[in-house]
């Protein structure tokens, strides 16, 4: 059953989202604990959670975290099961515009004070700030930031090429890939063949052709921007990368594909920041590969922003509540955030972090610089692939359109954008 059904059900029947006033004077006495359900159970992103809930016992609390691995809509089928049981977690990860509608579902808690304690606010980039107090309140908090188009080469494949130069536009981007097939690499493109990594090639080659056409019709839903010639476009060009893939990719993680990315054998990968905390539990070292903002055919940085956040619904027990207030307290901390994504390979929500010390990478640098720019040019839009443009029944009716594309190549750019106009009107 698709999972915008259930909630239209649930908001039916559903409570008003309440704030919860002794939230700030939880602590105390009582010893704090803190239920947690999220997608992060191995890899680098087990590792970053696993030190977090060490760091919550450091403190003093019981860290009881239940990861559901897979896609977002198996940890919300959990999510929703439990609300609807009565026994929400204190906090589970949710991001985006999932945070406002999952919030008219069960009350959660109103955090304003403890992050006007912390001063919070003022280092959160405001339009990410915005999709975590719905209504005015804040009830969510943000953890960490990828882009998820983030464009990582092979060292090895890029001498088989002898190529030296960095593609800034998606024609020097292209250029690149047909010099490494000619100087040998198997296969120019590595990303993987999952849903969310279909979405990605889509998003990232529609942004970088024009940050507005993706503005107005991913983030916007407007009709005309959905059968405008940039979304054909964009669809072009995913045929191309598709057409540089290993044709026997299927369904697998991009994860599958880093050995022959770093041997060479294969030359480009478009992924978000995370690719990189992956390569590295991996074992491979930063000299084996380099990291740049994707194509923009412009020459300015576009950055489709992904972050990972909590929200936290209420709960009566006083060790829940104490939990809940060092929980966001943790979160919220530069420390536990520059802890966090140095493990991931994300960075920091804080707009206060120095990331020129040791621990951080040149990728991550580079990405908090093309934030930066993004910001100031306002090419600075939210990922669909990964649930923050639109909530996950629009998103999902999206890449079934996408995914069908990349599988079948008798799909020509123009059916594929009428097909997408469609499903966008189908869903909404």
């Amino acid at each position: 059953m698709p999972i915008t059904t259930t909630r239209r059900r649930l908001l039916a029947g559903s409570v008003a989202t309440l704030a919860f006033p002794a939230f700030a004077r939880a602590q105390g006495a009582v010893k704090p604990r803190l239920t947690a359900i999220s997608q992060w159970s191995a890899g680098s992103d087990g590792a970053a959670i696993t030190a977090l809930g060490k760091k919550f016992e450091e403190k003093g609390g019981v860290w009881q975290h239940s990861p559901v691995p897979g896609f977002t809509t198996e940890m919300m089928n959990k999510l929703r099961a439990q609300i609807m049981a009565g026994d929400p977690p204190a906090c589970s990860q949710l991001k985006g515009p999932e945070i406002a509608a999952w919030s008219k579902i069960a009350p959660t808690v109103d955090l304003d004070a403890v992050v006007a304690a912390a001063g919070y606010e003022k280092v959160v980039a405001p339009d990410l700030a915005k999709l975590h107090k719905p209504g005015g309140k804040w009830i969510a908090l943000p953890l960490q930031i990828y882009s998820t188009n983030m464009l990582f080469l092979s060292k090895r494949a890029m001498d088989k090429a002898k190529a030296d130069k960095i593609p800034v536009t998606w024609a020097e981007f292209n250029d690149l890939a047909e010099k490494m097939k000619a100087g040998g690499v198997a296969f120019p493109i590595a990303n993987g063949g999952t849903r969310p990594d279909d979405g990605q090639k889509f998003e990232a080659a529609l942004a970088g052709i024009s940050p507005l056409a993706y503005r107005a019709a991913i983030m916007n839903l407007e009709k005309k921007a959905l059968e405008g010639p940039e979304i054909k476009a964009a669809f072009a060009q995913v045929r191309k990368i598709a057409d540089w893939m290993d044709p026997n990719v299927g369904a697998q993680h991009f994860s599958t594909n880093l050995k022959r990315f770093v041997d060479g054998d294969m030359g480009m990968m478009i992924m978000g920041g995370w690719a990189q905390g992956v390569l590295r539990n991996a074992g491979f070292k930063f000299e084996d590969f380099t990291i740049a903002p994707g194509p923009s055919d412009n020459g300015k940085p576009v950055f489709l922003l992904n972050a990972d956040a909590f929200i936290f619904w209420q709960r009566k027990e006083a060790d829940l509540q104490a939990g809940q207030t060092l929980m966001a307290q943790l979160v919220m901390d530069p420390a536990i955030q520059t802890m966090y994504s140095q493990i991931t390979g994300s960075i920091p929500v804080r707009t206060d972090v120095d990331l020129s010390g040791e621990g951080w990478s040149d990728g991550q640098r580079t990405t908090a610089k093309a934030l930066k720019d993004a910001i100031a040019s306002n090419q600075a839009v939210l990922s669909m692939a990964h649930n923050m443009a639109q909530e996950n029944g629009m998103t999902a009716a999206m890449i079934d359109v996408i995914t069908e594309y990349v599988k079948n190549k008798t799909i020509k750019p123009e059916q594929a954008a009428t097909r997408l106009a469609e499903a966008v009107e189908g869903a909404r």
